[in-house]
């Protein structure tokens, strides 16, 4: 189990507090899962492909203990608080945490009812895995609760049932993989199809490097058409061409339909840019993936077609001040950017792409350095 987060630990005993003062009794436990970045690998996880996410020290804490009855409250916002006697049905920002209770009794794996207070500061709406920090940290509460030991990679699936089958999101697995198994100062290397993995090291500072996450303020949702359109596209593309995902589409393999080709030649590429940057930062060469950034995103923009003109700015403006490559990040149609950028050119990189936004009209980002933090655990 990782070491307990400086961060996640004050964000958890501020759960326990709002459990006490909602509850007026004690947590039997605090938890807490991290948001992530994907440093490249975009819209693979579903087609059985490669990624590479690293989780940021932004946690979503869970303080929680066994009930009568199901009462899930949240700091955010207004301090709602959910009470139902049955996980059916329930909405917003509940359902994600009762969509977990129901996934881990549809999987096997038994859990009553629980009283969870929750409080995040993963960036809502910014493409971040807010939801999945949220479906993390109270799946291994539960889990932890009721007495059952779960392989990580299993309880990532069962978080993306929730997701998927209860919420209605059709995410692949790349969130909830994130927040559960990456560890703190490593990239991690994932194939979706089989589920082995490799911690990369990450060690920006040793080359007077900083990434840069670009909040564009353009909220981000899966649960819009077009993420589903996407996924529908690839597998239409892999059934005309008679394999089970666009994985495994023979090199040179056409379409009739100019768009699913698109849709196709993103995939294959992508799945090849994140082996390059593997065997790049194995070789301790972190400027050496900028370029493979910058070109994931021209893929996204163009044959995905997920960018928009907010995370398009970002990206240009960051470029054009020096970054040493950028991306948009996460799902699309908004969300947030990434940059990789020498540590002191950092401030007039993060000023340009502020300045270029406010010429557009745009939101003004938000900018903030991440570093590779620790994935999910239990704090106390």
């Amino acid at each position: 189990m990782p070491t307990p987060d400086l961060h996640a630990i004050e964000l958890a005993e501020t759960a326990a507090a709002a459990f006490r003062d909602t509850f007026g009794a004690e947590p039997e436990g605090l938890w807490a899962a991290p948001g992530r970045v994907n440093l490249i690998g975009e819209h693979t996880d579903y087609n059985e492909g490669f990624v590479m996410p690293f989780a940021l020290p932004f946690y979503a804490a869970a303080a929680v203990a066994k009930a009568e009855t199901w009462e899930f409250h949240s700091t955010y916002g207004d301090g709602d608080t959910v009470r139902t006697d049955a996980l059916e049905g329930v909405e917003g920002w509940a359902g994600y945490l009762a969509g977990v209770a129901w996934a881990l009794n549809a999987s096997g794996y038994p859990v009553g009812p629980a009283r969870i207070a929750i409080n995040s500061d993963v960036p809502h709406g910014a493409g971040l895995s807010s939801s999945a920090a949220l479906e993390c940290a109270v799946l291994i509460a539960l889990a932890d609760l009721y007495g059952h030991e779960i392989d990580r990679a299993e309880a990532a699936r069962i978080a993306q049932k929730a997701e998927n089958e209860y919420v209605g999101a059709p995410t692949g697995v790349l969130d909830q993989s994130a927040s559960l198994l990456c560890t703190e100062g490593n990239v991690m290397f994932l194939d979706c199809r089989d589920f082995s993995r490799e911690q990369v090291p990450f060690d920006l500072a040793a080359e007077g490097l900083v990434m840069l996450v670009i909040d564009t303020r353009a909220p981000h949702r899966h649960v819009d058409g077009e993420y589903g359109a996407r996924r529908a596209d690839c597998e239409e593309a892999a059934r005309r061409l008679g394999v089970p995902f666009l994985r495994d589409a023979p090199r040179g393999a056409t379409l009739e339909d100019e768009r699913l080709n698109r849709r196709m030649r993103h995939i294959l590429t992508e799945n090849d840019r994140v082996l390059e940057t593997v065997a790049i930062l194995k070789k301790g060469n972190v400027s050496g993936i900028g370029d493979l950034l910058t070109a994931s995103h021209v893929s996204l923009r163009d044959d995905y077609e997920v960018s928009s003109v907010e995370l398009d700015s970002a990206v240009d403006a960051a470029l054009g001040a020096g970054a040493l490559g950028a991306r948009m990040t996460g799902g699309g149609f908004g969300g947030s950017a990434i940059a990789l950028v020498e540590k002191d050119a950092a401030p007039q990189v993060e000023a340009a792409v502020i300045e270029a936004a406010e010429k557009q009209g745009l939101p003004t980002p938000r900018v903030f350095v991440a570093r590779a933090a620790a994935g999910a655990h239990r704090v106390a």
